[in-house]
C-alpha cells in the first residue's frame, strides 16, 4: 500500500461532510465502519488506545461492547467525519487517563516535562474515500471539538517517513508528520524508529 492510503492529501478539501463528535447517537455510524472493514486493524475496534476504567474490564468485553461502554460513559472521544448517514472517517482524542497505552510510552514519558491535557491516537478512514483529504478533515474536527472542550496542548505522534517509501495503511494509523505540520503542529521529538511528539495550542471555542 502507498503511504497515502490513509490520507495524504496536502489540504484539507472543501467538501459537504460534515463533523460529528462520537456520542450514544453517532456510534451506530462508527460500528458501521468498523465494521465494513472487520473491526480496523485487525479486528481493534479502536480500542487499542483505552485502557480499562472503573467501571469496565477491556478482557471482559468484546472489541464492541467495550467501546459502546466507554461511550456511555462519556470517555472514548472522535470526530466522526459523515457524507450523508453514513461515517467515512473518524479521528481518535481523548485524555492521557483515557488513551494511555500509546507506543513508546517509556521513552515519551521520560522526555515529557509537562503531560498535555490532550493526545491524538488515531485515524481509519473509509477504503472508498482515501486519498481524499477526509483524514485531515477528521484532524481538524477532532481539534475544533478540542476547543469546543476548553482547548489547550494538543499531543500526537505521527508517522515520518522517507519521500517515496511505501508502507502498510495500518501501519499509518496515526496520521504522518507532513499532515501534522500542516495543521500547524510542531514537531518536538522522535520516539521509536519513526514516530514523532508534535504538540499544537488550541485557544478554547468563543461561545
Amino acid at each position: 500500500m502507498a503511504r497515502d492510503d490513509i490520507d495524504e492529501s496536502p489540504d484539507a478539501p472543501a467538501t459537504s461532510h460534515v463533523i460529528k463528535p462520537l456520542d450514544a447517537e453517532t456510534f451506530a455510524a462508527w460500528l458501521a465502519l468498523a465494521q465494513k472493514h472487520n473491526g480496523v486493524w485487525g479486528g481493534c475496534y479502536c480500542s487499542y488506545f483505552h485502557g480499562d476504567t472503573e467501571h469496565t474490564v477491556k478482557r471482559e468485553y468484546d472489541g464492541p461492547a467495550f467501546k459502546q461502554r466507554l461511550v456511555a460513559e462519556g470517555v472514548a472521544h472522535a470526530a466522526l467525519v459523515f457524507d450523508g448517514d453514513d461515517a467515512i472517517a473518524w479521528c481518535e482524542y481523548g485524555s492521557p487517563a483515557e488513551l494511555p497505552n500509546i507506543y513508546h510510552r517509556k521513552q515519551y514519558d521520560a522526555g515529557e516535562t509537562s503531560l498535555a491535557p490532550w493526545r491524538i491516537t488515531c485515524f481509519f478512514v473509509d477504503r472508498d474515500h482515501r486519498r481524499s483529504g477526509v483524514a485531515r478533515e477528521a484532524l481538524d474536527g477532532a481539534l475544533d471539538l478540542i476547543a469546543q472542550a476548553g482547548g489547550g496542548e494538543v499531543v500526537s505522534f505521527p508517522n515520518e517517513l522517507a519521500e517515496g517509501k511505501r508502507t502498510s495503511s495500518s501501519f499509518l494509523h496515526n496520521g504522518t508528520r507532513a499532515m501534522f505540520e500542516k495543521a500547524g503542529f510542531t514537531f518536538e521529538r522522535h520516539i521509536g524508529k519513526s514516530k514523532t511528539v508534535m504538540r499544537k495550542t488550541i485557544a478554547p471555542a468563543v461561545a
